[in-house]
């Protein structure tokens, strides 16, 4: 075998009875240093693998350009990626953890999660509105889409919708493209835009990173694929995220409240997954542990940080300007009731603006302006279903 390729070779030495195993196992080098099994030093790390991607991993061969890509991708959008999108973390907030399935009444999640799709490619630098000056005349919601980054995300419903985008001559809205993906149109020539079993896909999806596993389930009639949760770590992590930062009392965002240090956008992504929940009718399983006060003001501050950020720039639309209907029906009852908090909502979300706006480059930011539009969007999913 010429030098320059892939090589095998049997590894001697004192490995342990542990490893007795991996001795007989090939050992692929491409004549490089990083990739090979070091052999020279003896004791406990005689036998590491110095080419392996993971500290302790098993060997592998890897392509170095590969993570030079992967470090460029993360250096130009601001952070490394989530293990979880934010579809895959507002499906796991809804899924039950031991039946495995949705709620059968919940109407709300499916167009909840197409919003998502377009956030999580917004927040990825995949596309944006386009920059026309003259679009502040649209309603925001109504404001053109456009590709500036074809390249694929590696989460396969990402990559679909981007190619289809991509296919796609007539630049459309972003209310249009929620519709459209959801299947939501009277014109049977876009009928083919529909993104099927998204809820499922997203569940297998779960279940390839191990947070969720695969059951089959009677149901009298017939039988159904349900996928409990696998590793509830990961959902009390997003549970405790979430209500950290829905139940602050004060403008200082608790460090419980965001993902880990050097993820990208890291605030954006948590004001994103409580709107995206919130609309999707999956918020309240967070909030079970919490009294009957608490989780009103939980919502009610939920229902503050998505008026805030369903307008743009964010912050401009006044403190109960763009809220939910429920939302409004929640605080005439506490008007009514004689314990209303006039502006004090927008007051204890103010640490979390700043930190948001740190993330982005400012009003001419087309990228956060399309998740302002997808908020707006959902921000009216009451009135709209």
């Amino acid at each position: 075998m010429a030098s320059s390729g892939l090589s095998r070779r049997r590894v001697g030495g004192g490995a342990s009875s542990s490893m007795a195993a991996d001795d007989d196992e090939p050992a692929y080098s491409n004549g490089s240093p990083a990739m090979t099994r070091s052999t020279s030093s003896s004791g406990p790390g005689a036998n590491s693998h110095a080419g392996s991607a993971f500290q302790g991993g098993n060997k592998i061969a890897f392509d170095p350009r590969d993570l030079e890509g992967a470090n460029d991708d993360e250096s130009r959008v601001g952070g490394k990626m989530p293990r979880l999108t934010i579809m895959e973390e507002v499906l796991l907030l809804g899924i039950k953890d031991k039946q495995g399935y949705l709620s059968f009444w919940n109407d709300n999640i499916s167009y909840a999660l197409r919003g998502c799709i377009l956030i999580e490619l917004a927040l990825r630098r995949r596309i944006a509105l386009v920059k026309d000056p003259n679009r502040r005349r649209v309603p925001l919601p109504d404001r053109l889409i456009e590709i500036i980054d074809d390249r694929q995300t590696g989460e396969t419903i990402l990559d679909e919708t981007l190619k289809m985008m991509k296919a796609t001559e007539e630049k459309m809205g972003i209310n249009s493209w929620i519709d459209l993906l959801s299947g939501e149109t009277w014109n049977v020539m876009k009928i083919g835009y529909q993104l099927k079993q998204v809820r499922e896909r997203l569940a297998k999806g779960l279940v390839d990173k191990g947070v969720l596993r695969t059951e089959k389930r009677n149901f009298l009639l017939f039988d159904m694929a349900t996928h409990p949760v696998a590793d509830i770590r990961t959902k009390e992590g997003i549970i405790n995220r979430t209500v950290s930062l829905l139940t602050a009392t004060t403008s200082t965002i608790p460090p419980t409240a965001l993902d880990k240090e050097g993820v990208q956008c890291r605030a954006m992504r948590a004001v994103c997954l409580v709107c995206a929940a919130y609309a999707a009718s999956v918020l309240d399983n967070a909030f079970g542990r919490l009294t009957y006060e608490e989780r009103e003001a939980a919502f009610q501050r939920c229902d503050d940080i998505l008026a805030e950020f369903s307008c743009w720039p964010f912050g401009s639309g006044g403190p109960n300007e763009g809220a939910t209907a429920a939302g409004r029906r929640r605080q005439a009852t506490r008007i009514a009731s004689g314990g209303a908090a006039e502006a004090t909502g927008r007051e204890c979300i103010l640490g979390l603006m700043q930190e948001v706006r740190k993330e982005h480059s400012g009003e001419e930011d087309v990228g956060f302006e399309l998740i302002a539009g997808v908020l707006e969007v959902l921000s009216k999913l009451d009135s709209l279903l």
